[in-house]
């Protein structure tokens, strides 16, 4: 007689792969239980929260808690800059924060219960069953979606992540002084080495950040008070400061044992070059979350034998992303701004496809919105 679960399928982390797996499955029948950690889903944001189109398809994202934002403004440490677009594609800034609590809503209404303010300690893998000290509960799965630095993976001996990049952005209220219609995205190896800084307009506020290799330290302060005269940060006020580490190594290995797998940033599946992981948490935690459910309800084989020839191993990008750790020197970003050469190379990187030729304006004249 096969033993029996409390659940059939346990997720650590409230997360966007997490709450996304959560729903799902509980759609497909089984019953669900997320723990997560904080006292609201919604709270304690480490992430920006952008949204790619294709992201944002994946599910029936509410417009009241999203911004759309059709260009990217590239800028060299100058200051000098070019416009990037795309006809037919388009960002979303999100209010992070309600796009969390409107997940969590989504998932309670398919029929999941969501535990917060509990902590996962630790578990085991036992007669057929995953056993978790705390809560104290069983389940014939579990899903591990607790982030870059996972307690799932740690109490299941999986892989772990190891390489990161280093995150701070504040939130400002009352920052009007710049285009809305675009993310502004800065090349400056002093600053951002390895990544970029950003200004992002959001539903209710203007986001304000950068990102660095792990090995060094970020410099906000820096970057807004060198941006001070165009954004004019001094007549805004600052609503929130947040930090975080983004996994940057790629698939971490091994990402699955009996009984347990690890999805979105558990797992490393976050773009070392770009950073993106909200899609890839959306697209596998739905994939994870069918092939538990075919798993438990249909006898099929262990979940991870069936997403792992599409799970992305970033071969390419890993290798990019090593080239960039360096730091391009900022002559380098001078003399490529605005030439050809990094035009279709940051078309292809941010909107994966050329661009149509012509300006910004003649594009935005084109929208009815």
């Amino acid at each position: 007689m096969k033993p029996v679960a409390d659940y059939d399928l346990a997720i650590v982390g409230a997360s966007f792969a997490g709450l996304t797996a959560a729903r799902c499955a509980a759609l497909r029948g089984l019953k669900v239980l997320v723990i997560e950690a904080k006292k609201d889903p919604g709270a304690r944001i480490h992430t920006t929260g952008i949204v790619v189109r294709e992201a944002a398809e994946a599910v029936d994202i509410p417009h009241t808690v999203t911004r759309r934002v059709r260009g990217i403004r590239l800028y060299a440490p100058s200051g000098r800059h070019m416009d990037l677009f795309a006809p037919g594609y388009a960002f979303l800034t999100t209010d992070t924060a309600a796009l969390m609590r409107w997940l969590a809503d989504e998932a309670v209404r398919a029929g999941v219960e969501i535990r917060c303010d509990t902590r996962f300690t630790s578990g085991r893998y036992e007669a057929g069953l995953v056993h978790l000290d705390t809560p104290a509960i069983t389940a014939r799965y579990l899903l591990g979606c607790d982030g870059a630095k996972s307690q799932v993976a740690e109490a299941f001996g999986l892989g772990k992540n190891k390489k990161f990049l280093i995150g701070l952005e504040a939130e400002y209220s009352g920052l009007d002084s710049f285009d809305p219609r675009f993310l502004h995205c800065f090349l400056d190896s002093d600053i951002a080495p390895g990544y970029i800084a950003w200004a992002a307009p959001g539903p209710s506020v203007t986001q304000i950040g950068l990102a660095t290799k792990g090995d060094a330290k970020p410099a906000l302060q820096r970057f807004i008070e060198r941006t001070e005269a165009r954004f004019s940060y001094s007549k805004a006020t600052i609503v929130e400061r947040r930090s975080g580490v983004i996994p940057c190594g790629g698939l971490v290995q091994p990402y699955a044992t009996d009984g347990v797998m690890l999805v979105g940033d558990s797992a490393g599946l976050v773009s070392p070059l770009t950073a993106g992981g909200i899609k890839l948490s959306f697209e596998f935690g739905r994939r994870a979350a069918h092939a538990v459910a075919d798993h438990l309800l249909n006898a099929g084989p262990p979940p991870a034998q069936i997403i792992d020839g599409d799970l992305p191993r970033f071969r390419v990008k890993s290798l990019l992303r090593s080239a960039l750790s360096y730091g391009p020197p900022n002559w380098m970003y001078e003399m490529l701004i605005g030439t050809p050469p990094l035009r279709a190379l940051a078309q292809r990187l941010y909107f994966h496809r050329k661009g149509s030729g012509g300006s910004f304006d003649e594009f935005a004249g084109k929208l009815t919105d």
